[in-house]
């Protein structure tokens, strides 16, 4: 993992941690979630995934977790979350009662058909294994197959220009690793496409960066992430990356 990518999944994740404690017990989602799903996002891929209250679901590159707990709450999922970075982990022990695994996701340390469903969010686009990393959500998740995706896809080659460690699909490409991994697509939306992130969801998260920049903002550490995350916002406005939503099935 590059220094910057270190920066933002492990450091900061930690970070993110101690201000949502600070911040109170309201804060714990949102910040668990910043950069990995708004309410929007995560409504729809449990609605396509059809969770409920008796399923389990793995969470592979949870980061600090808010997603899943975001799931846990809406409809009673059991999650398991599964992140490679040991200071990612445990930001989510600090924040949710959920276990946490610390692993990577295209080779997870999981038996075979162990989960009811499973998404990565965030995290295809991080990794250059990733037909292995889809691969690895197939073999853990039992027929019919329910997985999901949250991740950025270029309109086309932005190879020079994709921040460090980043890996940015086209939709061919990502169309392929799909199909090569034995899975189909059920589903797709682009994050463009959904309702506005509520007011007191977007307080939140800005209070809990306000408080991460006031508290860490001189540190190259929090520089170096910040410079990753205004990168893919650039290429975001620049409309030469899109943030697509994958609801997949067994082929």
């Amino acid at each position: 993992m590059t220094e910057a990518m270190e920066a933002e999944f492990d450091t900061v994740a930690e970070w993110t941690a101690q201000v949502a404690v600070d911040l109170g017990p309201d804060y714990y989602v949102p910040a668990g979630c910043r950069g990995s799903g708004s309410p929007a996002a995560l409504d729809w891929l449990i609605d396509e995934l059809g969770l409920t209250a008796d399923e389990t679901l793995l969470d592979s590159g949870a980061g600090v977790g808010g997603p899943a707990a975001y799931a846990a709450q809406a409809v009673g999922v059991t999650p398991l979350l599964v992140e490679p970075e040991a200071g990612a982990c445990r930001a989510a022990r600090t924040l949710f009662d959920y276990p946490v695994l610390q692993a990577i996701g295209s080779a997870l340390p999981l038996a075979d058909a162990t989960f009811d469903a499973a998404w990565s969010l965030g995290v295809l686009c991080t990794t250059p294994d990733q037909r292995e990393l889809l691969t690895e959500l197939r073999r853990t998740v039992r027929p019919p197959g329910r997985v999901a995706l949250l991740t950025f896809v270029a309109r086309e080659s932005v190879d020079a220009e994709q921040p460090e460690g980043n890996h940015f699909p086209t939709t061919d490409r990502l169309t392929e690793l799909v199909e090569a991994a034995g899975l189909r697509v059920q589903s797709w939306r682009s994050t463009a496409d959904l309702p506005d992130i509520p007011q007191e969801w977007t307080r939140r998260v800005d209070a809990v960066t306000d408080a991460l920049a006031e508290r860490h903002g001189r540190s190259q550490t929090w520089q170096l992430a910040e410079r990753q995350s205004n990168r893919i916002g650039e290429l975001l406005a620049q409309e030469k990356v899109t943030g697509e939503l994958l609801v997949l099935r067994h082929a």
